[in-house]
Parts: structure tokens; sequence; C-alpha cells
């Protein structure tokens, strides 16, 4: 990525469902991970889908980021139903206090 292009997430909620979203400044398309909220301390991560034309460029990665950033912000547990969140906080293990717990 050259030092112009830019990864931004930003953050979709309603009662019981949200998502993150990620775009790069530059390219088509948003990424998105989805997540249901079974209760104040548990969110259960869906679903992530990146597109084509974000693939490769630490998309996905932020999505899950941010996603366990929220976390810990507002002190909840996330249950991973999605394979790709499930596959990156195994290669995380200092995401264990909010992956799973």
């Amino acid at each position: 990525m050259s030092g112009s292009t830019k990864v931004s997430v930003s953050y979709e909620d309603s009662a019981r469902n949200g998502r993150f979203v990620v775009r790069i400044t530059g390219l088509a398309g948003e990424g998105e991970l989805t997540f249901s909220r079974a209760s104040d301390a548990l969110v259960i991560a869906d679903h992530t889908w990146v597109p084509d034309t974000l693939r490769g460029m630490g998309a996905g990665r932020a999505l899950v980021e941010a996603l366990i950033m929220d976390g810990r912000e507002k002190f909840y547990c996330v249950m991973s139903l999605c394979p790709f969140v499930r596959a990156q906080s195994l290669k995380h293990p200092e995401w264990a206090d909010v992956v799973e717990c």
C-alpha cells in the first residue's frame, strides 16, 4: 500500500445486531464484519466479507481488530461463529481476554 492509502473502519449498530465496515481510500467497495448481540456481555461475530478489490490489503484484519478493540472498550466477550474471526483469534493469543472468554 502506498503512503496515501488509508484503511478506515466505521461502526453501525442497532439494538440486536450491527456491523463494522471497512473502506480503503482509492479503492472501490467495502467489506464488513457482522455481529449479533446476545447480551450486554456477549457479542457473536457472524460473518466477515471483503470484496476482491480489498483482499490482501489488511481489510479483514482491520475489521477483526476493530471488533476486539470495541469489546475491550465496552467490556463484552466475542463468540466467533465466523471462520475468519476464529482463524484470526487463533493467530493472536493476546486477544484471549475478549475472544471466547
